[in-house]
């Protein structure tokens, strides 16, 4: 692991994605955000894949079911030369057919399309199930909201991954403890309060990692990924909504707003 390479990585993709984003209006900026390193550990560390073929029957999947947060992954496609240069400049504008949610697009390095939460860890829970059938050996890796928690089709999947012992399914939590336009806590609060305790309490152990810390989480990626427990592994990442740009982070009302010129001067808090 180069670890200067990864944090150097993670802010160039945060600056792009701010680039990228502000330019052609876009809305989900502050819950793409907090999942940059994350997906940074993923793609540049932790994933068994081959970026000049996208389609390699062995890769990695990554599921993204908070699917609205979305821009970080394209920035990182692009990067990687999946996504071809001009559909990320052109994101969200009728210059590009990328659209603000994700939806399927395998040549693209796009697994599923998840714009409706909740549907993500099913659909991993599946393609784990069905590569363990098969004696495939890739690994499925499934970011979920820690708002879209609350869809009870994420528990009912759980239920079925544990049951089968998909030891080839990591579920990594982006618990930036923000939904919409409210904390998790104003909504739900046992959840806000009790997430460690619930995953437990399905017969699962699931680690606390800091979710910007890029060289961390990668260790915990790669950990999970050999872990020899019989049930998939899942990572809690201490994330920030919003984080990077002083005047979005921890701020509701930023889930879909973009900033003005006079927030964006109150500066970046990384590089």
């Amino acid at each position: 692991m180069d670890k200067d390479f990864l944090r150097k990585k993670a802010d160039f993709i945060r600056d792009d994605l701010l680039r990228v984003c502000i330019n052609n209006k876009t809305g989900h900026i502050a819950p793409s955000l907090s999942c940059v390193d994350i997906l940074t550990a993923l793609y540049y560390d932790v994933l068994n894949y081959k970026t000049e073929q996208p389609l390699w029957e062995a890769r990695d999947r990554l599921i993204f079911s908070k699917a609205h947060g979305c821009y970080a992954l394209y920035a990182i496609l692009c990067d990687k030369g999946i996504i071809p240069k001009e559909e990320w400049e052109g994101f969200y504008t009728a210059a590009s057919s990328l659209s603000g949610c994700i939806e399927i697009r395998p040549e693209y390095g796009l697994e599923a399309g998840c714009g409706s939460l909740g549907h993500g860890l099913p659909i991993a829970a599946g393609l784990a199930f069905g590569a363990k059938l098969q004696g495939k050996s890739y690994h499925i890796f499934c970011v979920v909201g820690d708002g879209e928690l609350q869809e009870g089709s994420n528990w009912e999947a759980l239920q079925f991954a544990v049951k089968h012992e998909l030891t080839n399914l990591t579920i990594i939590i982006d618990n930036n403890r923000l939904q919409a336009m409210d904390f998790i806590i104003n909504i739900m609060d046992r959840q806000g309060r009790d997430i460690i305790r619930k995953f437990k309490g399905f017969g699962l152990s699931p680690v606390n990692c800091p979710g910007h810390d890029v060289v961390k989480l990668a260790k915990c990626l790669r950990q999970a990924k050999l872990s020899p427990k019989d049930v998939p592994a899942v990572i809690i990442a201490r994330t920030i909504k919003g984080y990077g740009l002083k005047c979005m982070e921890n701020i509701a009302k930023f889930h879909f707003r973009i900033p003005t010129q006079e927030e964006i001067k109150k500066g970046k808090n990384y590089g």
